[in-house]
């Protein structure tokens, strides 16, 4: 099956600092799929370069076969595009704002009203088709604006963080009109830096400082880890960590004052760790990995802490 989307070698620069640096990925037709990484990662200019809106160079991006950079106009009619920020016009009634969607796409009487009425049916939206947008709550909301991107029928829907302002309830509802969109034959693409919404997701990149450091779907990334995840937490975490590396032989990672190890049967070491360092650990818990493991153990920090309050990346 050929690639629906096809990214090689892109770089991009704002001034003299790299936002995405030799970029290459490949995205197949039906999946939904996820670029995972914190604010300044390089997913939203990456998100805007795939939606046409900046230029594609040095590098090259296919979308459908056809090169983002010269076939600007066919890729705009193959996609559906909802951004981050709210588009819609809070005075006019879900329908209306559909309706003049549609007219700037050259839509016009039955096909129009045809296609306004499945798109808000498909969002669950078609018993409040004539309301005012502004007595929607922020979920249904956002509802009009994937069926705004839905409208003119698009093979590939691409999604800038979707779960934007909304309560978990509202994400859970959100996210369940998109696996049935997906069912439809529509590939979605999203960017998200919440690891509930990565592992929705049937495949994923995760990225950092404008780099793709890891892809595959989340439970084959969570699997790379292996074992049991253990953090300790204490109030000498640097003193605790020479302890366990001299006595043990054990290797952590420190971060903000905790301690992680990646170990299989990590239950067993646990007395171990409490023998080893007696009255230096205050905490102990093992689970199994997350994706917030992968990031962490991707990038020695944890997503949160890698947030950069910059012009989008």
């Amino acid at each position: 099956m050929d690639p629906i989307v096809e990214i090689s070698h892109l770089t991009h620069r704002y001034d003299t600092r790299t936002a995405l640096d030799d970029y290459s990925l490949s995205i197949r037709p039906g999946e939904i799929f996820g670029f995972l990484g914190p604010n300044g990662s390089g997913k939203t200019t990456l998100f805007r370069i795939l939606s046409t809106l900046i230029p594609v160079a040095p590098g090259h991006v296919k979308m459908l076969g056809s090169d983002v950079a010269i076939d600007r106009d066919f890729v705009r009619q193959q996609i559906g595009v909802v951004f981050q920020s709210p588009s819609l016009d809070k005075q006019l009634t879900a329908e209306e704002n559909l309706t003049h969607q549609g007219h700037l796409y050259g839509l016009r009487g039955e096909d129009l009203r045809k296609r306004v009425v499945d798109a808000l049916g498909a969002l669950g939206l078609a018993d409040r088709a004539a309301e005012r947008v502004e007595r929607f709550s922020g979920g249904m909301r956002r509802r009009v604006e994937v069926a705004k991107g839905l409208l003119h029928q698009p093979r590939v829907l691409l999604m800038d963080e979707p779960s934007t302002g909304l309560d978990p309830a509202a994400r859970i509802d959100m996210w369940r009109h998109l696996r049935q969109i997906n069912q439809q034959g529509v590939t979605i693409l999203v960017t998200t830096h919440l690891m509930e919404e990565a592992e929705r997701c049937t495949r994923l990149a995760v990225m950092a400082r404008g780099k793709l450091l890891a892809e595959d779907t989340p439970t084959a990334l969570k699997e790379r880890i292996g074992g049991d995840v253990i953090t300790i937490t204490s109030a000498a975490s640097v003193e605790l960590s020479v302890r366990l590396r001299e006595q043990l032989g054990i290797e952590s990672q420190l971060i903000d004052n905790t301690l992680r190890i990646e170990r299989p049967r990590g239950h067993e070491l646990v007395p171990q760790l409490i023998e080893a360092a007696p009255g230096l650990v205050d905490s102990v818990s093992v689970g199994k990995p997350t994706l917030e493991d992968v990031f962490v153990q991707l990038t020695g920090q944890r997503i949160a802490d890698m947030d950069m309050p910059t012009r989008p990346m």
